[in-house]
């Protein structure tokens, strides 16, 4: 099949759409369909991926050195063009804004409150000097937004974030921002819980808060999800409400930092979007997850989770940026005004913000540049101080010749200066047979070196050998696993990903390997081009992992952004 399978556009790129809060398009998170229960110990796994060894043909490629470029990221290199995020409202008015806006009131369906507001604004023929003036949205995560913003890659007139602590990291970066309204339309994040878990934290602590919650996951009593706060606003606002819980006086500080290494040890995964935080709730693996106010009213059937309001409000300021005309300001003040009118408050409403008035933000002495090392300290810190050993499959089958392996090996060299050089990385390409092109070893300057060259030397051919590789790849995770934490006294994090652009035509099927899977409990994300993606979702959703389809050519960004988030 490896002569079927098209090859239209970057073969890597998917791996990029691994990223939190869904901040790229064309995400197919695992919805854990087809999840079964381990059936098998992890014993009886070992020894079932023992014979299962036995079939498959493995060729140890000899690993040579490559030079390392260490030149640090270039930010506006790496984001993809603009149109990557293509406009929800174009307003085509004789003046003109676009806004950047977060993605929970400028998508579709229910989060598209934002995108109606806008259409009405500029049906009404809004003039300013007898000019339209009209406004554009662009729907973008928090996140990736700044980005933009701080490289200078792309400014646009006005943003509005989910809350006020990106608008502070913009000021950081000494970019002009000016913020118009400090609230579009009413909106809180939240820790849901289950009634059960709530009620016994609240006959154990006497209340149910942040504090608690907090509190009760570094106590081991429950167990705690979030998104990436280099991407969500959630897991940011979550991420610095938990800081200030461990040390208000510092929270970059030792006793901070100590006491979120014992709060990481039961958060399993920082989860790449709030899908997938509520199908592992849903499947007990967490008791506590993250969602702001406004998804959670549209989400009826949560309606079992008390929610527990914390931080900052997320009331969706918004900001001008950069230096724009007098008119431009005078269209931005306008359109806030025409928000904040009742038949548009009252339209919000109907979406699910503006509830939860009540509840007070949190007041936080913080300025832009303590946000960052806040999200630097959970890059280091994340991982409560244990490696991740993390294993790259990457299918070199036939179809892989020509540009997509060029651009697999640039994408992936390129990104790996993001992998923290505590963590232990290693290589195993597949086609017809299997082959480790890299041992397992921690990534410092010289394993980064071998990775280089490893990836520079992969070379297409052949037909598709999926499960064969994952099965080779496990047996060097938990080999490498068992033998670094006794000889380190470590614990370590293992992972898999598997890159595939088709489906599996020879050697082990799914079928056979997903006891081993599940019994080794080792999550394994799958990212699939043009692929199986049913048999692609059913492998990750074992052991509670991700499975991505996308086609986009954003690969250094994304790759960079996967690995702030998970190593």
């Amino acid at each position: 099949m490896a002569n079927t399978k098209s090859k239209n556009t970057v073969f890597l790129a998917v791996l990029g759409l691994l990223l939190a809060g869904g901040i790229t398009g064309g995400i197919l998170l695992s919805r854990n369909i087809g999840k079964s229960k381990q059936e098998i110990s992890r014993d009886t796994a070992v020894t079932q991926l023992d014979k299962k060894l036995k079939k498959i043909s493995v060729q140890n490629v000899p690993a040579h050195k490559a030079t390392v470029e260490i030149t640090g990221s270039n930010l506006a290199e790496e984001l993809p063009d603009i149109s990557k995020y293509p406009m929800t409202v174009t307003g085509r008015g004789d003046i003109n804004i676009e806004i950047i806006s977060s993605t929970e009131k400028a998508s579709s369906g229910t989060d598209g409150w934002l995108n109606e507001v806008a259409d009405n604004f500029n049906a009404s023929h809004y003039t300013i000097d007898g000019k339209w003036a009209t406004v554009s949205v662009r729907p973008i995560a928090s996140g990736a937004a700044i980005d933009y913003i701080i490289s200078g890659k792309y400014v646009p007139e006005a943003y509005s974030p989910s809350n006020e602590l990106w608008g502070q990291m913009i000021a950081a970066e000494n970019v002009k921002i000016e913020m118009v309204t400090d609230r579009l339309a009413g909106n809180t994040a939240g820790i849901l819980i289950s009634k059960e878990t709530h009620k016994k934290l609240n006959d154990t602590y006497g209340k149910v808060d942040i504090s608690t919650i907090v509190q009760a996951t570094v106590n081991s009593e429950i167990t705690m999800g979030y998104t990436n706060p280099y991407a969500s606003s959630t897991g940011l606002n979550f991420l610095v409400a938990a800081l200030e819980e461990f040390d208000s006086q510092d929270i970059l500080g030792t006793k901070a930092t100590e006491t979120f290494r014992s709060f990481q040890q039961n958060v399993p995964f920082v989860a790449y979007s709030t899908l997938q935080m509520r199908e592992a709730a849903k499947n007990g693996v967490l008791d506590a997850f993250l969602m702001e106010y406004q998804g959670y009213y549209n989400a009826t059937e949560l309606r079992d989770y008390e929610f527990i309001p914390f931080g900052v409000r997320h009331d969706s300021p918004l900001y001008t940026i950069g230096d724009i005309s007098t008119d431009q300001k005078e269209l931005a003040n306008a359109f806030a005004d025409y928000v904040k009118g009742d038949q548009s408050q009252k339209s919000a409403k109907k979406y699910g913000f503006n509830y939860k008035d009540e509840y007070k933000a949190a007041q936080w002495d913080l300025d832009g540049k303590t946000l960052e090392s806040a999200q630097k300290l959970w890059k280091t810190e994340k991982d409560a101080g244990n490696p991740v050993m993390a294993v790259f499959v990457a299918d070199v089958s036939g179809s892989m010749g020509g540009a997509p392996i060029q651009n697999l090996q640039s994408s992936l060299i390129n990104a790996s200066q993001y992998i923290n050089d505590s963590n232990y990385v290693g290589l195993v390409s597949y086609s017809t047979n299997v082959a480790i092109n890299l041992p397992i070893a921690r990534f410092d300057l010289n394993q980064r070196s071998y990775f280089t060259g490893a990836v520079g030397s992969l070379t297409p051919g052949g037909n598709t050998a999926t499960y064969d590789a994952v099965l080779v790849a496990l047996d060097m995770l938990t080999k490498a696993q068992a033998e670094t934490e006794a000889e380190t006294g470590e614990h370590i994090k293992p992972l898999l990903f598997v890159l595939s652009d088709g489906e599996q035509n020879v050697g082990a099927s799914l079928r056979e390997i997903t006891p081993i899977v599940g019994g080794l409990e080792i999550p394994v994300y799958t990212i699939g081009y043009n692929a199986n993606l049913s048999a692609l979702q059913e492998l990750s959703a074992i052991n509670e992992a991700a499975s991505i389809n996308a086609d986009n050519d954003d690969v250094i960004y994304n790759l960079k952004s996967l690995f702030n988030a998970q190593m």
